[in-house]
């Protein structure tokens, strides 16, 4: 909890828990991003990975747009042919001082919204 002084009034504010986990937008987006990455370590092409896992190009690249999703037997393959564990495809490579840069950012945006919202009903109640 937050607690804000604004002469005459105190306002305390909870902070929502939506910085704890990932959406699915983002999860899509993450492993997109991380088998791009992959994919460009060995300098492969769309083609020669989607052959090497027995898939078609096409839904290759839907997954790596996010629009399509992704079986865990293709995961495991992808894993295994990137010689990697499969939660790695879920990590996301922003570094600490990106997430921590994103999370104030969040808390900010959040602290004012909830701010404006309380001046008005602070207004409303005790100046009208």
């Amino acid at each position: 909890m937050v607690i804000i002084s604004y002469y005459p009034f105190e306002i305390k504010i909870n902070l929502p828990r939506k910085y704890n986990f990932m959406e699915e937008a983002e999860l899509r987006r993450v492993l997109s991003t991380n088998i791009k990455h992959y994919r460009g370590l060995r300098k492969w092409s769309q083609v020669v990975l989607a052959e090497k896992i027995g898939i078609s190009t096409n839904f290759l690249a839907d997954i790596e747009t996010g629009k399509s999703w992704i079986s865990s037997l293709t995961l495991t393959k992808l894993a295994n042919i990137f010689e990697i564990e499969v939660y790695e495809l879920f990590r996301s490579k922003k570094t600490p001082k990106d997430e921590t840069k994103e999370t104030i950012k969040n808390i900010m945006n959040d602290v004012s919204v909830t701010i404006e919202h309380s001046l008005k009903q602070i207004t409303i109640k005790y100046l009208n």
